[in-house]
């Protein structure tokens, strides 16, 4: 299990053709703002040798929200999304967050 994850999501199951946005919204001490922020991908249950890829582009801020564009992924993989922001105040805020990759309809 990861250290230090106080903040836990489960998003919405991803269609595996979607491009999906996954949002992530961190809580800021006054006058703070976050200045960078990288989001990782590894297979929580299931089997994708490359869970990476699953993150489509760099993660983009607004104001105390994180948002990371997902694509692909392995039907039936679920996966552990890990978001690292650092803030103006020198702080590394992380909130994880499960995707599980379900069937396009047919």
């Amino acid at each position: 299990r990861p250290p230090c994850m106080t903040n836990r999501i489960v998003l919405p199951g991803k269609l595996a053709s979607e491009t999906f946005n996954a949002t992530f919204s961190f809580t800021l001490s006054v006058g703070e703002t976050i200045v960078s922020a990288a989001t990782t991908a590894t297979v929580y249950s299931g089997t994708d040798g490359s869970p990476s890829s699953l993150i489509a582009t760099g993660a983009s801020i607004s104001g105390a929200q994180v948002t990371q564009r997902l694509a692909g992924g392995t039907l039936g993989v679920t996966y552990l999304l890990v978001c690292s922001a650092t803030t103006s105040g020198n702080q590394v805020l992380k909130q994880t967050a499960f995707l599980v990759i379900v069937p396009d309809s047919e």
